[in-house]
């Protein structure tokens, strides 16, 4: 199943049902990398609550003070260094999490690097893969 492609001051161009799946590709994945550049700017933002909570909690004077600590809905009180020692490993784990998803973004960029250069060598002009900023 082949359908024709015809603009003004265009060449037909036959879309192979292979052709379809590449274009149905591409969009997927360009929409899965918009979902995951979203969830690593939420994180980086986690990030720097966590940084800008440890850096407020090493002002304290008062190292006899329990400090609350979040825990899923329930809050915790440990000791300030208990406290420092939680944060640091949550923003360690925030970090692992966010170069894990730049990985897989780095991998899609690729995936649709391949793709862009397969889709316009065939369409050329008649197909557009660019983003729009909006």
């Amino acid at each position: 199943m082949a359908a024709t492609m015809k603009g003004p001051g265009v060449e037909d161009v036959n879309v192979t049902f292979e052709d379809q799946q590449k274009i149905n590709k591409f969009a997927r994945n360009t929409s899965r990398m918009t979902e995951l550049k979203n969830e690593i700017e939420a994180k980086k933002k986690s990030l720097q609550n966590l940084q800008d909570a440890s850096d407020d909690l090493m002002m304290l004077d008062d190292d006899s003070l329990f400090i609350p600590y979040q825990i899923g809905d329930v809050f915790v009180s440990h000791s300030q260094e208990e406290t420092q020692e939680m944060l640091e490993a949550a923003k360690e784990t925030l970090e692992q999490e966010v170069k894990g998803l730049e990985e897989r973004v780095s991998a899609i960029q690729q995936v649709l690097g391949d793709l862009k250069v397969h889709l316009y060598a065939k369409f050329g002009n008649n197909i557009n893969l660019e983003a729009d900023e909006s």
